[in-house]
């Protein structure tokens, strides 16, 4: 099938049942798995502080970088406060953080820390919750903690000036996300032992 025979990717008529060869993934992704080992090896070795400083490292970039993805920038030592509290790692002296950190925060900890805990829909939306504490974004009125509706036209990713926007991307229609969402996690709660590619 080309991408021309369909606008989006969840209009293709084979979605979501994707082809692809596992020989040639194989490789690339024995290699992964091998770095993942030498990582876990090498953390091994060093003392827990130094782990400590790593596991804060990577979760202040993680939040901060997730966050951009959607225009939003946090101030990297709230951040870094903000899990360093939580994790009980010492700083020093902690940075202010805002209520809209904190949600992040939480839900990227909850995320990593319970990574084997099964994904479901009120797991799902007490993230959106934590997220968006006060029900709003900016001056938007959201439906926090539910699945959004259509009733003021289809979720789009838009970018360009008023009246010559551009349209990246269009959601699924509401009436579609339940279905789709459990598709969903079925797929990441499954405990076969298929590689995540499958």
């Amino acid at each position: 099938m080309n991408s021309g025979d369909y606008k989006y990717i969840w209009q293709a008529h084979d979605w979501p049942n994707w082809q692809f060869d596992l020989a040639a993934l194989a490789g690339p992704m024995a290699e992964v798995s091998r770095a993942q080992g030498f990582l876990m090896g090498r953390l091994a070795d060093v003392g827990m502080a130094l782990r400590d400083q790593a596991s804060l490292a990577v979760l202040t970039e993680d939040v901060v970088k997730t966050s951009e993805i959607e225009g939003v920038t946090f101030n990297v030592e709230s951040v870094r406060s903000s899990i360093a509290r939580r994790l009980c790692v010492d700083i020093g002296a902690l940075a202010p953080v805002d209520r809209h950190v904190e949600g992040m925060v939480e839900m990227v900890l909850d995320a990593t820390a319970n990574c084997n805990a099964p994904l479901t829909r009120e797991r799902l939306f007490g993230w959106h919750a934590a997220l968006f504490p006060t029900g709003y974004s900016g001056l938007s009125r959201l439906n926090v903690a539910t699945w959004r509706d259509d009733s003021s036209g289809p979720m789009q990713v838009v970018s360009g000036p008023i009246g010559r926007q551009r349209v990246h991307f269009e959601a699924p229609p509401d009436n579609c996300l339940e279905t789709e969402t459990g598709r969903f996690f079925g797929w990441v709660n499954d405990t076969s032992n298929l590689p995540p590619t499958a």
